[in-house]
């Protein structure tokens, strides 16, 4: 109960909008139902404050057969509505959870009646928003009926879980081949769609394929399952799909079986498939998945995955190829058109060979930038001298120690003859200075190479010139990274391309131009 809460300092009376909610729409075709009965106690709450300037407005604010766990009530998002247009003083309910059971949507409302400088009020529940110990026993209130809320939801889950291992159908989706009996809450056979049940697994065993089974489907006039819901609303079938296709074949309800976590228990309904019909598909299905698995492991590796999209469809694109003898064609198809059974899309699928030329022909432009050119070469540059400084480093080293390693072998020789082990030690001593010897020598081959072939901006520019040439060289996890770094989309549309650039996509490209630049130029050579 408001204890503080008076009528406003300009003498404007309280404006008290009542809210009634009901979570279940049993009772409500009544003539007096629980939303009457609510909504008369608040007005005599009401009228018992009429010498404080409480005035009840006319406007029904109702949510029959919604669920106070959540924000999706009309007439609660109308209230908010009158609410943010300051057409509301004060709120009354009967209790507290029917406002809402949720503590967490419940504290973001009080935060919005505070901004509003809105109050709150309930009718058999002495609270008050106005102060922090109304808050706070407000906040108790609303956790206790979370509480209760999550403890409904755990009686609810045991419940279904018992009735599921019993058999018995627990709500959902209808399958296609069956009617529900709302009233003994089981599952009747409809004789039409059992007969196309029958028809899609008879028809895949024989097809093998989810994707022409759809455009038979579809083409014969078929759809999936029409229904209507307890409220009454009509659910049309669609056209076939693969997912629909999959989802049917994967359904035990069709084989006379309720599954629950893993298990499956005999159901009280009568079965469609028999068991025979059922492992041939099963046997396919299993067979055209690993078949899947495979081809995905030997797919073509993509340069342009990750970037490349379906304009018309607004979706990505993926690689696919088919094989002829001992050669391989690769495509670009457009995913979700692939996942249709009657193709939609103008695009389709498109050549990899024919798009990443034209890709190539795009960026041939960037890469034969005299900047691009510029930086690269100087980037090459700096690694060669910071390779020469490091080779430098070892050759000195190398030399010492073999100075060293070859003064040891001269002391060696000159040492006692007759002492056992003097023949093994030398033996070993000179050992050590062959092998520094040929380390030596291998580092000032690298460093003469390095004098002799030494990278100029001229053989940078030629490696640019013919972005082809370069692109046929690159190994295709390079060609793959060279395009990340480069290229943030590309579209592909029925009148072209669009494609898309990264704006610091160029600094990242010089540092990976300059070393596959000198890949490339070492492996031509």
């Amino acid at each position: 109960m408001l204890n503080n809460v008076n009528t406003r300092q300009n003498g404007k009376p309280l404006r008290c909008a009542i809210y009634t909610r009901k979570s279940h729409e049993e009772g409500l075709d009544q003539e007096f139902n629980s939303l009457d009965a609510q909504r008369e106690s608040g007005e005599a709450y009401i009228e018992s404050q009429k010498l404080q300037g409480w005035r009840a407005l006319p406007t029904r604010y109702d949510d029959g057969g919604f669920s106070g766990g959540t924000m999706e009530r009309p007439a609660l998002k109308k209230l908010l509505a009158d609410i943010d247009a300051g057409k509301v003083d004060l709120i009354v309910v009967y209790k507290i959870d029917r406002l809402s059971r949720s503590l967490l949507d419940f504290m973001k409302m009080i935060e919005v009646f505070n901004e509003k400088e809105v109050s709150f009020v309930s009718v058999t529940q002495h609270f008050s928003t106005t102060d922090p110990t109304g808050r706070m026993f407000l906040g108790i209130l609303i956790t206790f009926a979370q509480y209760e809320r999550e403890v409904i939801g755990e009686r609810i889950r045991d419940k279904v879980a018992a009735a599921k291992r019993r058999g018995k159908y627990c709500g959902g989706v209808p399958p296609l081949g069956y009617d529900v009996d709302r009233d003994k809450k089981k599952l009747l056979v409809n004789p039409d769609e059992e007969r196309l049940v029958q028809r899609i697994f008879k028809r895949y065993v024989q097809l093998g394929s989810a994707q022409q089974l759809g455009k038979e489907l579809n083409k014969q006039g078929y759809r999936t399952k029409s229904w209507t819901t307890k409220k009454g609303i009509e659910r049309t079938g669609t056209e076939w799909n693969n997912g629909h296709i999959y989802r049917l074949l994967n359904n035990r309800l069709y084989l006379g079986e309720i599954a629950y976590k893993g298990k499956n228990y005999p159901a009280e309904h009568d079965a469609l498939i028999d068991q025979q019909v059922w492992d041939q598909a099963q046997a396919l299905l299993s067979e055209n998945q690993r078949a899947k698995r495979v081809k995905a492991r030997v797919k073509t590796i993509s340069p342009l995955s990750g970037v490349i999209r379906c304009g018309h469809c607004d979706c990505s694109m993926g690689i696919t190829y088919t094989q002829k003898k001992d050669r391989r064609y690769s495509y670009y198809i457009c995913m979700k058109d692939d996942k249709r059974p009657v193709s939609q899309c103008p695009i389709k699928r498109v050549s990899s060979g024919d798009i990443e030329k034209v890709v190539l022909e795009q960026l041939g432009a960037v890469f034969r930038t005299p900047t691009l050119v510029a930086k690269t070469y100087f980037s090459a540059r700096d690694l060669e001298n910071e390779e020469r400084d490091r080779l430098d480093g070892q050759r000195l080293k190398l030399e010492e120690q073999l100075r060293s390693a070859q003064r040891d072998a001269l002391a060696r020789m000159s040492a006692d003859s007759t002492d056992p082990g003097a023949f093994s030690q030398l033996m070993e001593a000179n050992r050590h200075v062959g092998e520094l010897s040929d380390q030596l020598a291998a580092i000032v081959a690298q460093l003469n190479m390095m004098k002799v072939g030494a990278i100029t901006e001229a053989d940078v520019s030629a490696a640019f010139q013919s972005i082809e040439v370069f692109w046929e060289d690159l190994f295709p996890l390079e060609r793959n990274r060279l395009i990340s770094l480069l290229v943030d989309r590309i579209e592909l549309r029925e009148g072209g391309i669009d494609m898309t650039l990264k704006t610091n996509g160029l600094t990242g490209l010089v540092s990976e131009l300059t070393g596959l630049a000198e890949e490339v130029e070492g492996r031509n050579a």
